[in-house]
């Protein structure tokens, strides 16, 4: 977990141990870095403010800038040590920053401010900001309102592209949000002859050119500038790129981005097909040059659907040589990349998918790597770009934080950073001699093919092994229909095949958190309830909650039998309920975990309320565990205390139980958790507790009380950060396998242990 290491060792710092591992991570400034074949993520950093849209940094690779637009401000962050960053300030900007780049000599940092009030007259400014001291030394009116800001490599211009945003309530054509909208937006050249104080503008008319979409409206977007001091610009609702002059001011250059045809996944139904044909505009957001003088272009589409079947953005990247002709696109592939690897966002699935918008071209040595960001799909894919620029090859997924919007290579240093905007996050990543298939190389978890021929896999919710059985997994409720996973653990664990779960040949939507192998054959399960409340005083249950089910599997998934929990405890039932389910050795004894207490639904209901049935209520800070009996089918059970949140800890900030496992025939293990992540983590632990001489009380009479031992933290041993420690299992070696919950998309994570629980 390279990533976390800089929380544990601030930990280390803060109690007087000296760490020094992070000066060995700095190169010698005349040192020539390896050569690279891979990216792994060394740091996670919660910037100083909200947001985390573009970043940029200084020449020398140590400082990044980015733009903050929830607080006005951009701010800086110091990577002299880049697996460790810190924040390094702020610099207030009077409006909400859309860009930022730097000069190649270092000296100052351009920072373009929309401080727009209405679509109708928009503005903004170009603040140039003094590097060092951070002073802004210029302010230079824009004449509208900026989206992107260039420099050019030899540093003699600036261009920023003024979009002049539409209106996306205002229905134009009977298209709401529609174009053209005036005023149009432009092109503005800043010459950087000598100091700010004599720099000059000039603007470079984009509206008129023959056959945009709304030649009145050209909407530019993103910019990028090669060595010939040429300006490719992004007219992304027009579906169009121009090329610019930046010495002369003149469009040399425009075309159609044109129209691309593909398999995709266009329906949000909790599965992934990728079985139906996308035709759409491309509209590109993000542009880059390549070394060998083509452009690529990340195809996120803006424009909103119209009357015609074309939808909008095609959902991966192109490359186009300077005359408009594709030379290479992906296809499905970028986005069945991600797919393989949990980060497909299926819930987008009929809105643009997951939106490829931010896009970086990077020189490392002699290699080029191409960063396609995919925005609701935290995550960047990673491809080689090899000399003849004819077929990108793919290398790798990395996982971000939430919405990365700006990407940026840094070579120099071997670094390639994104700044997340969702989550005010920059994750860093630092280029590798291994191969990206080399242990310790994300992913953890990925899939053998991407769907169709290959499994729908995340929101892992539970794990199993057992001797001479299959390692499996289950899927909870945001995939339909419930799934039994099959796994192999390798260097990395791979999902090799789904199968489904059914009842009367009927595939199932259970919610499922929970899966363990029957000593007999086939497994135990269990499904999540999730009670509904009426709106009336007193909270009284709807005819029909989705009740908590421990369901008794065959081998093929098909179900045997549904088991519920006695009256008196469904009276209580809340949000929270089974989340884990496991097997004595010889089968007698089945043992399930709720994951909160069942005590007050006032969250579901009417607040002040009190239990259904008080007489079966848990009190403050106790869960239930489960004892189910198949011979007699009698439920009994114990209470485990959960640990207690920080004083000062989010209202909403909560405690559970995420898994359960047999230890041996007296003994359990547990996940605790609590619903935090990032830097507010409190409690990800896993718990060892003896039932030696406990007899579980059945419904209606108090469970005894078990007394736990602590046997890993996984916040201060692992820096975890994730919010969702959701499966463990012991292997038939004794070895502990530990997976986290990605809801659906995201990083999943894999932590292996030695024999802790022995």
């Amino acid at each position: 977990m390279t990533d976390t290491s800089p929380r544990l060792r601030r930990r280390l710092a803060a109690a007087g141990i000296v760490v020094v591992l992070g000066a060995a991570l700095v190169p010698p400034a005349a040192a020539a870095p390896p050569v690279v074949n891979s990216f792994v993520r060394i740091a996670t950093h919660d910037v100083e403010g909200d947001v985390a849209e573009i970043v940029a940094a200084t020449p020398d690779g140590r400082t990044l800038i980015y733009t903050d637009s929830e607080n006005g401000e951009i701010g800086f962050v110091d990577i002299t040590d880049a697996s460790a960053p810190m924040s390094d300030g702020t610099v207030d900007v009077g409006g909400s920053p859309t860009s930022v780049t730097v000069t190649p000599n270092g000296a100052w940092a351009l920072v373009v401010v929309d401080t727009s009030k209405d679509f109708v007259n928009p503005s903004g400014h170009l603040h140039v900001v003094a590097l060092p001291g951070r002073s802004i030394t210029r302010t230079i009116d824009v004449g509208g309102q900026p989206d992107s800001i260039a420099v050019s490599p030899d540093g003699r211009y600036a261009a920023i592209a003024i979009e002049n945003q539409r209106d996306e309530g205002k229905t134009v054509g009977g298209v709401a949000g529609g174009l053209p909208q005036a005023p149009a937006g432009f092109l503005r050249i800043v010459d950087l002859v000598g100091a700010p104080a004599a720099w000059t503008t000039r603007d470079v008319s984009l509206a008129g050119l023959v056959g945009l979409r709304f030649e009145t409206d050209p909407e530019p977007e993103f910019i990028d500038i090669n060595a010939a001091n040429v300006a490719a610009v992004t007219l992304q609702e027009n579906n169009a790129v121009a090329l610019v002059d930046l010495a002369t001011g003149t469009v040399t250059e425009w075309w159609s981005a044109g129209q691309a045809t593909h398999a995709a996944d266009l329906a949000n139904n909790g599965t992934i097909s990728f079985t139906q044909s996308l035709t759409a505009r491309r509209e590109p957001d993000a542009i880059g040059w390549t070394p060998g003088g083509r452009l690529a272009t990340a195809n996120e589409g803006d424009y909103p659907n119209e009357s015609s079947s074309l939808r909008a953005g095609s959902r991966d990247f192109t490359v186009f040589d300077t005359a408009g002709n594709v030379t290479y696109e992906p296809g499905a592939g970028f986005e069945q990349a991600l797919a393989r690897h949990g980060h497909y966002p299926d819930t987008r699935s009929t809105n643009k998918g997951s939106e490829p918008e931010g896009l970086e071209i990077g020189m490392y040595r002699n290699r080029t790597f191409l960063f396609v960001g995919g925005e609701r799909a935290a995550a960047v894919v990673v491809y080689r770009i090899d000399q003849d620029e004819t077929e990108p090859t793919f290398v790798q997924v990395l996982p971000t934080g939430l919405r990365p919007e700006g990407l940026l290579a840094i070579p120099s240093r071997n670094l390639f950073v994104t700044a997340n905007e969702d989550d005010g996050t920059i994750s860093v990543f630092e280029g590798r001699t291994r191969a990206a298939s080399a242990p310790g190389a994300y992913p953890d978890v990925y899939a053998t093919q991407a769907p169709p021929d290959g499994p729908v896999w995340g929101a892992l919710s539970g794990l199993a092994a057992a001797d001479d059985r299959p390692l499996v997994a289950v899927t909870d409720s945001f995939f339909r229909p419930a799934q039994v996973l099959a796994l192999e653990l390798g260097s990395r664990l791979e999902v090799t095949g789904a199968t489904p779960v059914t009842k009367e040949g009927v595939a199932q939507n259970y919610d499922l958190e929970g899966i363990a192998h029957r000593p007999q054959g086939g497994y135990w399960a269990v499904s999540e309830g999730a009670r509904l409340f009426a709106a009336a005083p007193g909270c009284a249950a709807v005819a029909n909650p989705a009740r908590n089910l421990l369901l008794r599997l065959d081998s093929s998934g098909a179900v045997q039998e549904e088991i519920r929990l006695p009256a008196s405890i469904e009276d209580n039932q809340a949000r929270f309920g089974f989340e884990g389910v496991a097997a004595s050795a010889d089968g007698s004894q089945v043992y399930v975990a709720f994951q909160r207490e069942w005590n007050d639904p006032g969250e579901d209901c009417t607040a002040g309320t009190v239990p259904a049935n008080p007489a079966t209520a848990d009190p403050a800070g106790h869960v239930r565990i489960g004892r189910y009996t198949p011979a007699t089918g009698e439920w009994a059970f114990y209470h485990y205390p959960l640990d207690a949140l920080a004083a000062g800890s989010p209202a909403s900030a909560w405690v559970g139980l995420s898994e359960i496992v047999v230890i041996d025939g007296t003994t359990l293990g547990v996940i605790e958790r609590d619903n935090l992540k990032d830097d507010a983590v409190q409690v990800k632990r896993l718990y060892a507790f003896s039932i030696a001489g406990l007899a579980p009380a059945p419904a209606g009479q108090v469970p005894p009380v078990v007394t736990k031992r602590l046997v890993r933290d996984l916040v201060v041993e692992d820096g975890q950060r994730l919010e969702k420690l959701e499966g463990m299992t012991i292997l038939p070696n004794r070895r502990v396998l530990v997976v986290t919950d990605n809801d659906g998309l995201g990083e999943t994570q894999l932590h292996r242990f030695g024999a802790i629980f022995d």
